[in-house]
């Protein structure tokens, strides 16, 4: 009997037909993986990244947001320490200053709330030195306008340490170097230090024919102090320094001690000189020449 003439098997009613992978899969060897013949895996085999409202439910607890203004007011200021530690400890008119601020958003806390503000801007102001009049050359030391005059009052009020500079100018002195209503002296009520660094003196041999006139920038330098401490009169501390070429007795120091003198102020020294190692000695030796039941001004003593 041919192929053609033999009978066929009568397909059973409802029987679905055979796929072809079954069919592959009785010649295929034992115990060989068989290939899916599907290229998308299923959505659900990965796990979903978002957890269901049951499974959220057994997450416990939501973390909450550190609530900073519980933590005791010390521990605040210490961290404000942490803060603004790499600030400069002198606060002047230049570029580099504003450019570290910036950099560093070291000033952000001002813009969180109103009393992150007041408390991060009264630490700022009262632990960092701001200098009176600006001394970087060009333009902000020729400014009518100091660092100072640009500050609101309330941030003026927060100071405790300034800076008076003298030695920049020496020749002509600038313009804005003036103490007047709009610096805003009068605002520094809580001010206890002030800082007198002197760069120069003039009358030293060297400055012969640079100087603008025979003691006319030490006069100028002792009128200018005298005018910060008539309007600051919460200083109580006149802190001196400078630069190793200027003479504690030469012309220069010894006009800004007689200020310092007429306003019965206590003289410190600040580290770059030296002269606080024997600042002591002076102060015991002219204790001695003129009695110890005679009251005495410290300034009065070292300066003569």
């Amino acid at each position: 009997m041919t192929a053609s003439s033999r009978p066929r098997a009568k397909r059973r009613i409802g029987a679905a037909p055979q796929p072809t992978a079954v069919t592959e899969k009785s010649h295929a060897p034992p115990n060989k993986p068989i290939a899916s013949t599907s290229t998308t895996p299923l959505s659900s085999a990965y796990p979903s990244a978002y957890p269901t409202e049951d499974e959220d439910e057994t997450l416990g607890p939501k973390i909450q947001s550190f609530r900073f203004l519980a933590l005791p007011s010390e521990l605040r200021n210490k961290i404000y320490s942490f803060v603004y530690s790499t600030a400069p400890t002198v606060i002047d008119l230049d570029p580099h200053t504003f450019a570290l601020l910036n950099q560093q958003k070291l000033l952000s806390l001002f813009r969180v709330s109103r009393q992150l503000h007041h408390e991060a801007a009264h630490h700022f102001f009262s632990t960092h030195t701001f200098r009176l009049f600006p001394t970087y050359p060009g333009r902000y030391l020729k400014t009518k306008k100091p660092l100072l005059a640009r500050l609101p009052a309330h941030y003026r009020a927060s100071m405790t340490s300034l800076e008076l500079r003298l030695g920049p100018g020496f020749n002509n002195p600038p313009q804005g170097w003036i103490v007047n209503d709009a610096l805003g002296l009068a605002d520094c009520t809580t001010v206890r230090v002030l800082k007198v660094f002197v760069e120069c003196d003039p009358s030293d041999a060297i400055f012969k024919g640079f100087r603008m006139g025979e003691g006319a920038y030490e006069r100028f330098s002792a009128e200018l102090l005298n005018s910060v401490l008539e309007v600051v009169a919460s200083v109580t501390t006149v802190e001196f320094d400078a630069w190793p070429s200027v003479k504690r007795g030469g012309d220069m120091m010894t006009g800004l001690g007689e200020v310092v003198a007429q306003h019965d102020k206590v003289v410190g020294w600040g580290p770059e000189r030296g002269w606080d190692k024997d600042s002591d000695q002076i102060w015991l030796d002219a204790v001695l020449m003129n009695g110890l039941g005679k009251a005495l001004s410290k300034s009065v003593a070292i300066f003569g």
